[in-house]
């Protein structure tokens, strides 16, 4: 159903940025083999990260005894310390003469080596060394897997390959939990048995990224018929991007409009784990029902990426981009209301669900649109950037704030915060056409 047809292109149909348009009358190619193989690979490693993640902040505050302030400090290291190397892993992909697959892999390698070293930590410093490793390695692999899936959908079905690939990714983002709640339930030393699962299954996503994946695009870009191999006799290749080239991608009005609008709403997003720790608080979840908590919002992320994707495609990415960030509001009211209702915890975590399948995939669709292809994984880096050190200051002032005045007034703060981001982000964000799909 997903994969593309390769003879819907041709080099009279290729567009701009290499991107085969297809031809009126014929039916519309979906997703790139590309596209399917990345969301593969990202759903293997979403099971094994996922089940990482479910566990970690009970295992965290419960287990080792942190507090609020010195789990928002992990929690922020573990979300937005890749910031600080994403436009190292963009810059290398594009600098390497379109070796995105190997420095993607490179950091899938990187984050699977540090699973089972969690099972050495047992206090602050080496569980934040161990988790800053991980999130390096999530950083090196972001930009140039979205840019191999930006690169191999034409400029109609970005906003749909995203959303599919996202809708792989949520599959092990909602396998993972499961296995962690089974393991727990199944073993005396349940946190130890969690990681060493979570290892062997991020080596298994390693194995296919390398054995599956292509080394260089060849999807809907070019057809068979115009393709040329490499030869003595070839062109010069043209110059690698440089580094400035890559900063100065902040020059074009709409890159930059973008990457704000991320920055500031990125400000007032709190973490997944805050969220189910605050649903915890209020429902009274035992201890090991805690890990269920994040199937909701995988559930619902599952169910919505592709049919959100497709609707960025038609109506605009940028009213379905902000349009995620209000349901984000509305489960901060929810949580903060004096409803107890037992459909409270469902509610919330299909719009937290929600919030994702408009905001991700969606994002990157928007952002490669502003981006040319020489460089498509430096200006992705550099959207995500401002996003991830915008979540990882999000993470440490909710954790203070928490800590110093309680939870509802810390989320109190973080809502008004993110309906006053949104109101400026509506006003900033340029509007295009839904063809164009810009934010």
């Amino acid at each position: 159903m997903y994969v593309a047809d390769s003879r819907a292109g041709s080099p009279a149909t290729a567009s701009a940025d290499g991107a085969a348009r297809p031809r009126a009358g014929r039916r519309r190619a979906a997703v790139a083999p590309t596209v399917l193989a990345l969301g593969t690979v990202s759903l293997i490693t979403d099971v094994s990260s996922e089940m990482v993640t479910a566990v970690l902040p009970l295992y965290l505050v419960a287990g080792l005894g942190l507090s609020p302030l010195g789990f928002g400090l992990l929690d922020g290291i573990y979300n937005g310390f890749s910031a600080l190397v994403r436009l190292a892993g963009g810059h290398l992909a594009d600098r390497g003469g379109g070796r995105h697959k190997w420095v993607a892999g490179f950091g899938y390698g990187l984050s699977a080596a540090c699973k089972p070293l969690l099972l050495m930590a047992q206090t602050l410093t080496p569980i934040g060394l161990i988790l800053a490793a991980d999130r390096t390695g999530k950083g090196l692999r972001t930009a140039p897997r979205d840019a191999l899936i930006s690169l191999s959908s034409t400029p109609e079905t970005r906003g749909r390959s995203f959303g599919v690939h996202r809708a792989m990714d949520t599959a092990g983002a909602l396998i993972g939990p499961l296995v962690a709640f089974l393991i727990l339930r199944a073993t005396v030393d349940g946190y130890d048995a969690v990681f060493m699962v979570s290892f062997c299954v991020a080596v298994a996503g390693v194995l296919v990224l390398v054995l599956f994946v292509p080394g260089a695009v060849t999807g809907p870009r070019q057809s068979k018929v115009g393709a040329t191999s490499p030869s003595r006799d070839a062109a010069p290749r043209t110059p690698l991007p440089s580094l400035r080239a890559a900063l100065a991608l902040l020059h074009r009005r709409d890159l930059r409009r973008i990457t704000v609008c991320a920055l500031l709403l990125g400000l007032a997003t709190v973490s997944d784990s805050f969220v189910y720790l605050l649903l915890q608080r209020r429902l009274g979840v035992p201890d090991r029902w805690f890990a269920l908590l994040p199937v909701g919002t995988a559930a619902a992320f599952l169910l919505l990426a592709v049919p959100l994707g497709r609707l960025a495609d038609r109506v605009g990415r940028r009213q379905v981009f902000l349009a995620g960030h209000g349901a984000l509001l509305l489960a901060y009211v929810l949580l903060l209301s004096s409803w107890h209702g037992s459909a409270l915890p469902y509610a919330v975590l299909l719009l937290h669900g929600g919030f994702y399948a408009a905001t991700d995939g969606v994002l990157m669709a928007a952002a490669s649109d502003s981006v040319p292809a020489e460089l498509r994984s430096s200006g992705l880096a550099l959207v995500q950037t401002g996003q991830a050190l915008a979540r990882f200051v999000c993470s440490l002032g909710f954790g203070a704030a928490w800590t110093a005045w309680g939870d509802r007034t810390a989320l109190t703060a973080s809502a008004v915060a993110l309906a006053g981001c949104a109101l400026f982000a509506l006003r900033l964000c340029p509007t295009a056409p839904p063809s164009e799909g810009t934010v």
